[in-house]
């Protein structure tokens, strides 16, 4: 369903996903628009996007705006390319240096079936061959 739509519109949104949104991102991913309102149904209100005609989810903390530049066939799928036109983030997620804090945004990944939390910081660019300040 969401296919044709792509193809025919040439635009899409990622909208990216928080643990607040899993539940519904799931939900998403296994019923079609086709068959139900998505809007109506799940509860999520459309954010008109800035640049692309289609809608974004406006409880998404990240929305990213995509025009389709080609579709490359693979067999049983197909994959766009797509040129990222407008990233619009929701500015209670930016820290004070306006960096996207991906600690209070509690993002999710999905990855092999598995919806995956990534709120915890390990570590930041070189703490792995850093040297420990020795104390007098």
């Amino acid at each position: 369903y969401s296919y044709d739509i792509i193809k025919k519109s040439g635009e899409f949104v990622i909208n990216l996903t928080n643990e607040k949104l899993a539940k519904i991102a799931d939900e998403c991913g296994v019923k079609s628009g086709r068959d139900i309102d998505k809007w109506k149904v799940l509860k999520i209100e459309q954010l008109p996007s800035k640049v692309v005609a289609a809608s974004s989810i406006k409880e998404s903390p990240v929305c990213i705006e995509c025009k389709v530049e080609d579709i490359i066939e693979l067999g049983s799928h197909h994959m766009f390319i797509a040129k990222v036109v407008a990233v619009n983030v929701d500015a209670k997620y930016m820290d004070k240096k306006n960096k996207f804090d991906l600690t209070k945004a509690d993002m999710v990944v999905y990855n092999h079936g598995e919806y995956i939390g990534l709120s915890k910081v390990l570590g930041t660019f070189g703490y792995s061959v850093r040297k420990k300040k020795i104390r007098k």
